[in-house]
């Protein structure tokens, strides 16, 4: 994997792919207005010389410290006359136009800026100067695109989500992918269609998998607890295993099979296949081979309530990647015949007694304040019309779970902690009975203990009646 050539020379080969464009369209156009009028080269930019490129000035040069009047005027034509004529040709016939705005040029030309968003002209970024980025250092450079970002956002209302400098440097396409906001970059023209830059695995780090995978493990750890503080237990795996499992997809349909098909290309045509396709593949069927048995459980994961039903689910989560490399690791060994890693079936085996310890003795951790007195807020939900209907229906349905000693079986501890089984216990989770049983079916899970329609109401009525005051 090392000192591998850094351009991609392959693109789609003799597999270039057919009818990409909605409705079967053979081409997409599109118009683009770059406005940089006001954002170039100028010593009242606090720049050290004058514009000299993009002029009808045969020889132009920059003018250290001087200003070029006719260069200005030039650039001064542009905002003056150039743009508006260039608005009315345009939206007199209702053609749809990308504007490539340099963040100070927008700031300097209100008017313009305001008939752009009038006539809902897509406003991409053009850099925060209209200057040369070749020889920037890169962090520099880096400091550029944040500050373009953040002007033309003060600007335009909206931060830019296209992206093209133009006087680029061989940085500028990384940072842009580095910064995460943004959809395009038009800053390459390698190829007639659009495609993605994969910018991790292309990078350095992607020279050493074990670096990777690091990575890409803490990657998963966050998304793991990005989505349980958003959705519940089952359904924060439940999306793990699908975004793990769109990585799994990517990597089969971007990168192993269009390589594949290039490698057996070149063989049939006598030549010699790029090694490095071959790597890109392995490299990415590694990743796959790992992350299968971690899918599988979270794509399963809704019949293993003490995994997710615990507010150490995101850990629960991330300890089950790693049993899923320990235990990949000793049979990808095993077949490659090269030892016999009996020491990956114990860190499996512990592993998995952490997994059951977070599962089933949460309070160790967190304490218990199941017994903690109501405050004034919850004891309106005790005291209100409703609440002797509620309560049955809470003991009938769901206290054979949520319970201190549940009864269900397989069900050893309340799921997530959670007791119903008195009043104050049930008026203190009034808003999630509301929301998991009244507002969704969500509980009891498929409905095991047949909550009636007419009971979900009562539930919705009684929480409303407190919320409103009414109770």
């Amino acid at each position: 994997m090392q000192n591998r050539y850094p351009r991609d020379m392959q693109g789609c080969g003799v597999n270039t792919p057919e009818n990409v464009w909605p409705n079967d369209a053979v081409i997409a156009v599109q118009f683009v207005v770059n406005y940089e009028e006001g954002g170039e080269n100028n010593i009242l930019h606090g720049d050290t010389a004058s514009e000299a490129f993009l002029s009808e000035i045969v020889g132009a040069a920059a003018w250290p410290n001087q200003r070029h009047w006719n260069m200005e005027s030039i650039y001064e034509y542009g905002a003056r006359a150039g743009f508006w004529r260039l608005h009315r040709m345009f939206t007199s016939r209702d053609i749809p136009v990308t504007v490539y705005g340099v963040a100070t040029a927008l700031k300097r030309s209100p008017a313009q800026v305001e008939a752009m968003q009038s006539a809902d002209w897509e406003i991409a970024s053009h850099g925060l100067k209209w200057i040369e980025y070749k020889d920037y250092d890169k962090e520099d450079e880096r400091k550029d695109v944040h500050a373009a970002i953040e002007m033309h956002e003060a600007v335009t209302g909206e931060r830019p989500l296209g992206w093209y400098t133009g006087r680029c440097s061989v940085n500028t396409v990384d940072l842009i992918c580095e910064e995460g906001g943004f959809e395009y970059v038009s800053d390459t023209y390698a190829d007639d269609l659009p495609y993605w830059y994969d910018l991790l695995c292309k990078s350095p780090i992607g020279n050493n998998n074990t670096r990777l995978m690091i990575l890409l493990y803490f990657v998963l750890v966050a998304m793991a607890w990005g989505y349980t503080q958003i959705f519940t237990g089952r359904a924060a795996f439940l999306h793990l295993g699908a975004f793990t499992g769109t990585i799994m997809s990517a990597n089969v349909f971007f990168i192993i099979i269009p390589n594949q098909k290039k490698v057996v290309a070149d063989l049939l045509a006598g030549k010699s296949p790029d090694p490095a396709l071959g790597m890109q593949a392995k490299q990415r069927s590694t990743h796959n081979n790992y992350l299968t048995l971690p899918v599988i459980f979270l794509m399963l994961s809704n019949h293993a309530p003490l995994a997710f039903a615990t507010e150490f689910n995101w850990i629960i989560a991330s300890l089950v990647f790693l049993m899923g490399v320990t235990i990949r690791h000793y049979f990808n060994t095993k077949h490659a015949r090269k030892g016999n890693p009996i020491w990956t079936w114990l860190a499996t085996v512990i592993l998995f007694i952490i997994i059951m310890w977070l599962s089933t003795v949460p309070k160790v951790l967190v304490g218990d304040d199941e017994n903690a007195a109501l405050t004034n807020y919850e004891q309106k939900f005790a005291s209100a019309q409703h609440f002797e209907q509620v309560r049955d229906t809470v003991l009938g349905r769901c206290s054979m779970c949520h319970a201190s000693e549940p009864v269900w079986e397989g069900i050893i501890a309340a799921p997530k902690g959670v007791l119903l089984e008195t009043d104050a216990q049930i008026a203190r989770h009034a808003k999630a009975i509301y929301l998991q049983s009244g507002r969704s079916h969500a509980m009891p899970p498929a409905n095991i203990t047949y909550m009636e329609e007419s009971e979900r109401r009562a539930v919705v009525q009684w929480y409303n009646e407190v919320i409103a005051g009414k109770s």
